[in-house]
């Protein structure tokens, strides 16, 4: 039985996992895909937002010739961080199944062996972190046509759309940068946007280039209005004047991600159903379920803008310290 197994390998994870080792436990992360998988999945000429220094985990400077890093720097800079501290990892593991036995946790997880097999087996450990993010689980819409080959939920590189007719929907900023750096890659972009106007959260370097290619017109901007079907070639759209169709060689809906908290649920912790956010303690942020605890964006639940990789990586402290008050704790 190991001390705690931590569940995802981001950036939250592996601070967890740092310092866990630094206190000394027995620990063991538990990553479905490749480590920080979900920043792997951001666009590859992504640039943060945020400075390097913001996204820094354990003490390892975070160095880049740019004011913001970029996708690539980034896991690089994690690849280094899991070697500098030979953090314990196991890529490839799902974790199906969590519960509360007799005083411990028993975590169903399958992994592919040498054959290629799925096998699946029961670990089981005093704690857990549950740092599993949001990106895996996009905002749905629910509408015909949504599963279509050419609709994404994510959005990777502009290329591909040029000369091509693409419909981008949302009003945030990811909606905002695939429109402009796909009409600059010379493809023809309708922004769809249910409310009457873009978000204020974007970006204040963003905001003059997209307001300026909806002026303009270079961008064709429909607002207040939604998708309600897509088709192979074209989607249906109601707004202000009624049921439109519009051309469209490919979609993006950059609607936004929300949390999985089936996991969560089935070993008991108490989920908001509006929000998605567990209960648990602000300080150290076990949930209601005693030794289970949650790290990063997965406390935020679909308020995802509360908790960035800029907060998110101190939890795994707090997570700690709590963890050596209880082993000082007599039993």
């Amino acid at each position: 039985m190991k001390e705690l197994l931590i569940v995802g390998a981001g950036p939250a994870g592996l601070a967890t996992a740092i310092a866990a080792h630094e206190a000394g436990l027995d620990y063991e992360v538990l990553e479905k895909g490749c480590l920080v998988n979900s920043v792997f999945q951001f666009p590859r000429a992504m640039t943060f937002f945020t400075t390097p220094e913001l996204l820094e985990i354990g003490g390892l400077p975070f160095v880049t010739p740019y004011e913001k890093p970029t996708q690539w720097e980034a896991l690089r800079y994690y690849r280094r961080v899991a070697d500098t501290y030979a953090l314990k990892i196991a890529l490839g593991v799902r974790v199906s199944g969590l519960e509360r036995r007799d005083g411990h946790f028993v975590l169903n997880a399958s992994r592919r062996d040498d054959e290629g097999v799925e096998r699946t087996e029961a670990l089981r450990a005093r704690y857990v972190v549950v740092a599993t993010g949001y990106y895996d689980h996009p905002n749905r819409l629910g509408i015909p046509g949504e599963e279509r080959p050419h609709v994404s939920h994510y959005y990777d590189e502009p290329h591909a759309y040029y000369r091509r007719d693409v419909v981008v929907v949302g009003g945030k900023n990811s909606a905002a940068i695939a429109a402009l750096e796909i009409h600059r890659a010379g493809g023809r972009v309708t922004l769809v946007h249910r409310r009457k106007a873009l978000a204020e959260s974007i970006k204040y370097w963003i905001r003059p280039d997209i307001d300026n290619r909806i002026k303009e017109g270079s961008i064709v901007a429909r607002f207040e209005t939604r998708l309600v079907e897509i088709a192979t070639r074209s989607v249906s759209v109601e707004g202000p004047s009624g049921r439109a169709s519009l051309p469209a060689d490919a979609v993006f809906l950059m609607t936004g991600y929300h949390p999985d908290t089936t996991l969560l649920e089935r070993a008991g912790v108490r989920i908001d159903p509006a929000s998605l956010r567990p209960e648990l303690d602000p300080e150290s942020l076990e949930t209601n379920v005693p030794g289970l605890f949650v790290a990063g964006s997965t406390a935020a639940g679909r308020e995802t803008s509360k908790i960035f990789i800029e907060t998110g990586r101190f939890h795994g402290e707090a997570i700690v310290r709590r963890l050596r008050a209880a082993r000082r704790t007599p039993a």
